[in-house]
């Protein structure tokens, strides 16, 4: 990271998530994760680790991702979940270095990372309320939940600078493309009170295949869209993942750090202004 005269050090991150690894993707990701080793300096995986939640394919992903140059910082998806072994699938991705998250946080170079994967619930006025059958109350505080493990992690941070890693969105705005019907399986406003309350520099999630790649909340933080299937069909000609240049904070000041984002490799560099 660069770190001279008056320029504040920058920290590389590479997102992505969706990845879907499957029992017999072995070797698939290995192209994809050289460019990341050679353009970042922390990957951040937006959750979908495997595609049907068995520890089979978590072994083969674990694989891939040992032989990468970086440090990993994950959150599980819903796929991860599928088989009821996200418990497994989180060990066996811990024991080659990947840091996984759920409400928790870490730090990387100067940069605060906070994780959790998210439920859905739709979003501002026609968010699902905890109102009528259990079960409706159930999903409800399911998300609530989340909310709490993301405020959880955003609290135990104590670097200026810092990130949210999801699978959900919190916003509406990066699953427009979605079918409106699916809307409330995609993500929840109740994430975003945290986000804007901790003051983070970015957002990364996944989920919304055919979403948006850009949006903001409501106090303007900008929320990255990086799932494979939508980055596929907008940088045809790169690798899926995107890159993110954060300034670091100095420590002793306040935080006004601005996200400069780039489609990986090289791409032009896109203003969040």
């Amino acid at each position: 990271m660069p770190n001279t005269g008056e320029h504040a050090a920058v920290v590389r991150v590479a997102a992505v998530g969706d990845l879907h690894c499957g029992r017999t993707d072995q070797g698939a990701l290995r192209p994809l994760l050289a460019s990341v080793s050679a353009a970042a300096d922390v990957l951040l995986l937006c959750g979908d680790l495997v595609d049907h939640g068995q520890a089979e394919e978590a072994r083969v992903l674990a694989r891939e991702l040992a032989a990468t140059g970086v440090p990993v910082v994950a959150v599980l998806g819903n796929h991860d979940f599928e088989a009821g072994k996200e418990e497994e699938i989180t060990a066996i991705l811990t024991d080659v270095g990947v840091r996984v998250l759920d409400g928790q946080s870490c730090e990387i170079n100067g940069l605060g990372i906070a994780g959790v994967k998210g439920f859905g619930g739709g979003f501002g006025t026609h968010a699902l309320g905890a109102w009528g059958e259990p079960a409706i109350k159930a999903f409800v505080h399911a998300a609530l939940d989340e909310a709490l493990k993301l405020e959880t992690a955003m609290s135990q941070l104590r670097v200026p600078t810092r990130v949210a890693l999801l699978h959900y969105s919190p916003i509406a705005a990066t699953i427009v493309g979605e079918a409106p019907e699916i809307f409330p399986f995609l993500g929840s406003s109740r994430l975003e009170e945290p986000i804007n309350r901790y003051g983070v520099v970015a957002v990364f999630h996944g989920h919304a295949h055919a979403g948006s790649p850009e949006g903001r909340t409501s106090t303007g933080i900008p929320v990255y869209n990086v799932s494979v299937p939508l980055l596929q069909r907008l940088y045809a000609d790169r690798p899926p993942f995107r890159v993110f240049e954060i300034p670091l904070a100095d420590p002793d000041a306040a935080s006004d750090a601005r996200v400069g984002a780039q489609s990986a490799p090289t791409g032009a560099a896109l203003s969040t202004s």
